[in-house]
């Protein structure tokens, strides 16, 4: 696909929809409040909205537990309130990107209720069952990603369900071609209305072992850490016959035009690029989240961008993603002052970037009170500091009471410091993180090697992360300091009389740069 594709050059904009805006006043978010803060989402920069689950859901995993793939929860409105949001974004010029979640259903969902009712229904092979050993335990040793076996038993027919998350999230069988169509039909539907892609969740999970074999213990886990990793997930996961199931979906959406495939993926770099699929069939994005795992120092990412770029088949397009709902917000991992840096890494590396509201307000960790948690996983496996509520906190829009997010009390709490981490104090100051996404959108909007160039690293020692790139006679040189202590980065005379374009810092700007530049702590510059 040529460079301009939308998805090539654009960013996407993830919202958790229960946090980032509510219109009717009963504490958590929804469709027309989205609606209402899309001019927010244009001014800002941002090419593409994606939109975790509305799907109607009893929220055992807030979403993620689907009981109808084709309706809105009406906890976010109706699908007239989708039908004029998504009428919305494309009236401003954006895309609009729907969670997909096809490993799993609600245990409500009328599927699942007939697969359930009986070994004889023309549904029960649309999930995973299997009958118990001969001692009456497990099929095998499974565990669940939220602790406790993945398996549940079914008294009324003597046989267990495999779920991969909760027990109220049974697992689809992608085996079955009936349930396969019947998925494809899902997206028609969704792509029918408009919709112009999807992310697709824990795509690498949806086929099992045909053999449901043990998967083999992991000797580097110890207590405390999850039950999911005492195991290692050889066969519950990442099985080759995944690759066509993707294809298929690919197949579904390349019969509309300009439609996106992005896979969410926790793989190993070699194990990732495989979901480009063979000839670059499967996902157009398999998600790479290596930024969000990797050690936060200068060696160790210029190592993993190097290794992620020397694994990409030939045309895959690269993508990188700094935080999501599942993860801890990145000023909370590396700090108020890192955060800026990564915001420039993040929107200067080749391929497409992923943002999460509220980065570029400098969110952080908001602590959660013990009475008022939501996570399941939390729940299910406390105190062991994965509980996933301090990422999905409500957005912080000005300085009233419930920081313009609702007039009720927020499902979750709001940062301590609300009254001056939020969009209309930060936009009225022009040196705030706000500022700077902005200015970073903007530049790399109008700098073509920014947007869609070529990428090559440059050499630098100590807590220097540089790299250039290049499209045609543009060009442009990333600087990043990765420390908080001043420091010197030398570049050598084939980048002398370059200016710096933008400093994290916001100001340097037309300053004139010679084989080496002097770095303040936490500071990087964009010099062309």
């Amino acid at each position: 696909m040529p460079a301009s594709t939308w998805w090539k050059h654009g960013i996407v904009y993830q919202i958790y929809p229960r946090s980032f805006q509510d219109s009717n006043g009963d504490g958590v978010g929804d469709l027309r409040g989205i609606a209402s803060r899309l001019d927010y989402l244009a001014d800002l920069g941002i090419d593409a909205v994606w939109i975790s689950p509305i799907y109607p859901s009893p929220m055992a995993d807030f979403g993620y537990d689907v009981a109808d793939y084709c309706g809105i929860h009406p906890l976010f409105g109706t699908m007239a309130d989708f039908d004029h949001l998504i009428a919305e974004v494309h009236r401003r010029g954006l895309k609009l990107i729907l969670d997909f979640v096809p490993n799993h259903s609600s245990d409500q969902h009328p599927w699942f209720v007939e697969s359930r009712s009986s070994r004889s229904n023309p549904k029960r092979d649309w999930y995973i069952w299997r009958d118990p050993k001969p001692d009456g335990s497990p099929p095998n040793n499974w565990v669940s990603n939220f602790g406790g076996s993945a398996w549940q038993f079914d008294e009324a027919s003597g046989q267990y369900y495999y779920h991969a998350f909760l027990r109220e999230q049974p697992d689809l069988n992608w085996r079955n071609p009936e349930l396969r169509e019947a998925m494809h039909d899902v997206l028609r539907f969704w792509l029918d209305k408009g919709v112009d892609g999807f992310r697709v969740d824990v795509i690498w999970h949806l086929i099992k072992d045909a053999e449901f074999r043990d998967n083999p213990p992991n000797p580097a886990w110890h207590p405390g850490r999850p039950e999911i990793e005492s195991l290692l997930q050889v066969y519950s996961n990442d099985q080759e016959e995944v690759h066509e199931v993707i294809a298929g979906m690919r197949r579904v959406l390349d019969d509309y035009q300009d439609r996106v495939l992005i896979g969410e993926i926790y793989l190993p770099t070699e194990r990732l690029v495989t979901y480009y699929g063979k000839d670059l069939s499967g996902a157009h994005l398999p998600f790479n989240f290596q930024l969000i795992q990797t050690a936060w120092n200068a060696r160790a990412i210029a190592r993993l961008v190097d290794e992620y770029e020397a694994a990409l088949p030939a045309g895959g397009w690269p993508n990188w993603v700094l935080g999501n709902h599942d993860q801890p917000r990145i000023a909370a991992r590396i700090g108020a002052e890192q955060a800026r840096v990564a915001a420039m890494l993040l929107l200067t590396l080749r391929g497409t970037p992923t943002m999460y509201y509220g980065d570029e307000i400098g969110l952080a960790r908001v602590e959660i009170p013990p009475e008022r948690v939501q996570d399941p996983w939390e729940k299910n496996e406390p105190g062991l500091g994965f509980n996933r509520d301090p990422a999905r906190t409500p957005m912080q829009w000005d300085g009233s009471g419930h920081a313009g997010f609702s007039t009720a009390e927020p499902w979750l709490p709001l940062a301590p410091d609300h009254a001056a981490t939020n969009v209309a104090a930060l936009a009225a100051d022009p040196r705030s993180i706000l500022s700077l996404y902005r200015q970073l959108l903007a530049l790399r909007r109008n700098t073509r090697a920014l947007a869609i160039g070529t990428y090559r690293a440059v050499q630098t020692d100590g807590p220097v992360f540089a790299f250039s790139r290049m499209y045609g006679s543009d060009q442009a040189l990333v600087v990043l300091n990765l420390s908080g202590e001043q420091t010197t980065a030398t570049l050598g005379s084939a980048w002398d009389g370059l200016r710096v374009r933008l400093s994290t810092h916001l100001d340097r700007f037309g300053e004139e740069v010679g084989s080496e530049i002097a770095l303040r702590p936490n500071e990087g510059v964009v010099l062309g």
